[in-house]
């Protein structure tokens, strides 16, 4: 599944990559998110590729109304929600079949990713960095769950949502959220692990995750909507972990270091632009929540 609205050249680069899969045994669906350029999706139809079907939204949905949607339109029993900037390994699909095939149990799939910048050049900024030192470090594939998941995820989201293989029935059963677009993914994520659900983590980097300045959360980030969403939803889970008795995971959710540690490193932008705020909003962020 991809959802489109962005880069033309970007989103003809991330169909190519799925075309080009060494395990020819796909579906892509695009949903076009009623994108102002005709021409993007008319290019995917001129490719007259059986295994491609173009939908076009009436209206634009938004990031969340499209995921919804999109969701919708799964026919397999796993999907992948890939971003319309991002790129396949060409070994992705085999992979992810053999991964499938072993761990057949498991709720998702979180492969290796390599990050790249807007001109498809490898790069490791510092959101990405921090990413690397949160993410548990294995050999081979190995199999996470329960509140040692829980407390991973919230130390700080090391997963890449774009490139994460889902098990269709098990995201139809929470679907996502309509309050949050920041951190929909992860929100998703406990609502499985709280469930008694898996994630397979797979050491191979078989997909590559582009990381720009334009994206939604950049851009929430720096007007202060970004930790509003993340601080209401670490409260609110905080609060569920410590009823089902994971009271380890809900300190980690209170004191979401990683969200508070990336709105100080909004401070410097903000006293420079004078945006007094846009200040309120970060020290609100930072020092809100201690109990």
């Amino acid at each position: 599944m991809m959802p489109f609205y962005g880069d033309p050249s970007q989103f003809r680069e991330a169909v190519e990559s799925v075309r080009s899969q060494s395990d020819p045994d796909w579906r892509l669906v695009v949903i076009d998110d009623s994108y102002p350029d005709p021409r993007p999706g008319e290019w995917l139809q001129a490719l007259r590729d059986t295994r491609i079907h173009y939908v076009r939204n009436e209206t634009n949905l938004g990031v969340n109304g499209n995921f919804a949607k999109s969701l919708s339109l799964v026919r397999a029993d796993y999907f992948v929600l890939m971003g319309c900037d991002d790129l396949m390994e060409t070994g992705y699909v085999a992979g992810l079949r053999s991964a499938i095939a072993t761990y057949a149990g498991a709720s998702y799939f979180q492969p290796g990713v390599t990050v790249i910048d807007d001109d498809s050049a490898e790069a490791w900024p510092l959101a990405d960095r921090v990413k690397g030192w949160y993410s548990p470090r294995v050999a081979g594939p190995v199999v996470l769950r329960g509140e040692r998941l829980a407390v991973s995820l919230l130390r700080g989201n090391w997963t890449y949502f774009p490139a994460i293989c889902w098990k269709a029935d098990v995201v139809r059963r929470f679907g996502f959220s309509a309050q949050y677009e920041i951190v929909l993914d992860l929100a998703l994520q406990l609502e499985i692990v709280l469930a008694g659900g898996s994630m397979v983590l797979l050491p191979e980097r078989l997909f590559r995750y582009r990381r720009h300045a334009n994206s939604v959360s950049s851009y929430s980030a720096a007007d202060g909507t970004r930790f509003d969403e993340e601080r209401m939803f670490f409260m609110g889970i905080a609060a569920r972990l410590r009823q089902l008795g994971w009271r380890r995971a809900a300190r980690v959710a209170v004191a979401h270091w990683t969200s508070r540690l990336n709105a100080v490193t909004k401070v410097p932008a903000t006293v420079a632009n004078r945006d007094r705020a846009g200040m309120r909003a970060l020290r609100h962020h930072i020092l809100s929540g201690w109990r």
